[in-house]
């Protein structure tokens, strides 16, 4: 243990400031493609993110690009496939509503 405080404070006096680096995440492009895209199209491509990240060998960088990327893309699919729920239960109850009045005569 005395060995690796005595390393540390020898380099306390020799150590450089660190340095600040900007990580780059996801882009304003990435953000505007991915809004527009399909539900299939943003599917297919959180699958293919979701590969590479599996098989690694990224840098630090490109993985939290990636990430964030994959990130939007699982949002959007569930917005898309939130939205198309809503339209069945929409058109469920429009459906139920005009059976319960079929065969009725108003007037």
């Amino acid at each position: 243990m005395a060995d690796i405080k005595e390393t540390n404070e020898e380099t306390a006096d020799t150590a450089r400031p660190l340095e600040k680096v900007e990580m780059k995440g996801m882009t304003d492009e990435d953000r505007a493609r991915i809004a527009s895209m399909s539900y299939e199209d943003a599917r297919d491509q959180l699958t293919a993110i979701v590969d590479k990240l599996q098989r690694g060998g990224l840098s630090l960088e490109d993985s939290l690009r990636y990430w964030q990327i994959g990130e939007a893309l699982a949002t959007r699919a569930q917005a898309l496939l939130q939205e198309v729920r809503s339209q069945l239960d929409a058109a469920r109850e429009q459906q139920q509503s005009g059976a319960q009045h079929a065969g009725t005569q108003l007037g």
